[in-house]
This record gives C-alpha cells, structure tokens and sequence, in this order.
C-alpha cells in the first residue's frame, strides 16, 4: 500500500489546490473520502468472505479427522465386542443344549430304557374318529 506520512498529505493537499482551485477542492474532497469509504467496505467484505471460507475449511477439516476417529474407535469396539462375545455365545449354546452324555461315560451295568409311548386316544375309544373316517351323515330336512 502506498505509504504516506504527513509530509506527503501536505504536499498533495496544495497541489490539489492549485489545479482544481479552491470552489472545486470541498466537492473533489468529499468524492475522494466517498471513493475510499466504497474501497474500504469492499476490501473488508472481501477479507470477511476469505476468513468465513477460512473457518468454514477449518470445520470440515476437524469433522474430518472426528468422523475418523469415531471409525476407528466404533472398529475397537466391534473387535473386542466380538472377542467377549465368542465364548458367551459358546457358553450360552453349552447352556441351552447341553451335549448328549457319551456312551464311553455310561456307569457300568446301567442301560437306558426308552419309556412306552402312550396309547393313541382315538384307537382306544369306542367313539369313531372325527378325522373324516365317520360313516354317519346327519340329514335335516326342512321343510
């Protein structure tokens, strides 16, 4: 940017009095303050858009290496959570359905003895079986 002092002001001042004269310099004044004002508020637009993008770049970057994190850490999990739940599940399965006893672990002299079945209900009544074997068929005449 241009670098003027005080030394520089003055000397532009009175050269803007000579060559406008002294009925243009307030209104030549006033258009040059107007000219900086619009420079200045759009530099300062411009460098506020720049650090929004800024933060804005800055925020995905972090949500970034977050969401990586999280993925990391849900991986852990997963792994250590499957490696407790191996032999729980063996366990539980242990648990629910024991194994049948071996033959080899049998007492000697004992033998298994299988119950008799009960007898079908429908062979030992006298009644007729209703699973569609009846003779008999019911007519009601109405009339």
């Amino acid at each position: 940017m241009i670098d003027l002092d005080i030394g520089k002001l003055i000397l532009l001042a009175l050269i803007a009095l000579v060559v406008l004269g002294p009925e243009k310099l307030p209104v030549a004044a006033r258009t040059a303050g107007a000219i900086m004002r619009r420079m200045r508020g759009g530099w300062n637009s411009v460098r506020a858009e720049v650090e929004r993008e800024l933060q804005v770049a800055e925020i995905r970057q972090a949500a970034r290496n977050a969401s990586e994190h999280v993925a990391s850490a849900q991986a852990g999990l997963n792994t250590t959570l499957g490696q407790l739940r191996e032999p729980l599940d063996t366990q539980a399965l242990n648990t629910l359905m024991p194994s049948p006893p071996s033959l080899d672990s049998a007492p000697q002299g004992s033998s298994r003895q299988i119950p008799p079945r009960p007898a079908s209900t429908a062979a030992a009544s006298s009644e007729p079986s209703w699973h569609g074997n009846t003779t008999e068929h019911v007519v009601h005449d109405v009339t």
